[in-house]
């Protein structure tokens, strides 16, 4: 796996789940076109961007450029990379039919040629290295997962971080590790 320091960010659970298996990073998934009525994920990203940086990789086809567009407008400050999959024709092999422009998403295309993308992107350049990261340890101790309380705290988190209030115990983790500063963490667990 590729080391990473800044967080990408996908249309898609297809997406994320061919990015995991490439990089070692904090993948965001911003549920396609869900963004755009989204204004906790676009603060996250937002967030993001200023501590970590995002590598924003979308699908080439019409879609995934108006997510693009979306998200460069709606983020002025911090690290914004723009990673970009060539137009390859073809379908994944999940879908019965190819999509309405007939090219591959960012699920479909070659490992080969999304290292490539991301590396173009300037993101690899980042070595800004974190030395705190929340575990789900952590999540446990905080009372965030596994207790019979952990959903009203979680929600309570989402509420005054300003996330998405429909964030699971992980997606929680990984939003917090994504956006949150190594002191924040510290705090958030009493160090």
């Amino acid at each position: 796996m590729i080391k990473l320091s800044p967080v990408l960010v996908v249309e898609g659970k297809y997406d994320k789940a061919k990015l995991a298996r490439i990089f070692d990073t904090e993948i965001i998934e911003v549920s396609g076109f869900g963004l755009f009525k989204d204004e906790k994920m676009t603060a996250l990203l937002r967030k993001t961007a200023l501590n970590r940086g995002i590598v924003v990789l979308t699908d080439p086809d019409g879609a995934g450029l108006l997510i693009r567009n979306r998200i460069k407008s709606c983020i002025k400050e911090g690290k914004v990379y723009h990673a970009y999959v060539p137009d390859i024709k073809g379908k994944e092999s999940r879908k019965t039919k190819p999509s309405k422009e007939g090219l591959l998403g960012v699920e479909g295309v070659p490992d080969g040629l999304i290292i490539e993308a991301v590396k173009n992107s300037g993101a690899m350049e980042d070595r800004r290295e974190k030395t705190e990261k929340l575990t789900k340890r952590d999540m446990y101790d905080l009372g965030l997962s596994g207790k019979s309380e952990s959903k009203a705290r979680r929600k309570e988190l989402l509420k005054e971080l300003s996330l998405p209030e429909n964030l699971s115990a992980n997606a929680l983790l990984s939003a917090l590790n994504a956006s949150l500063t190594d002191e924040e963490i510290k705090k958030l667990r009493g160090d």
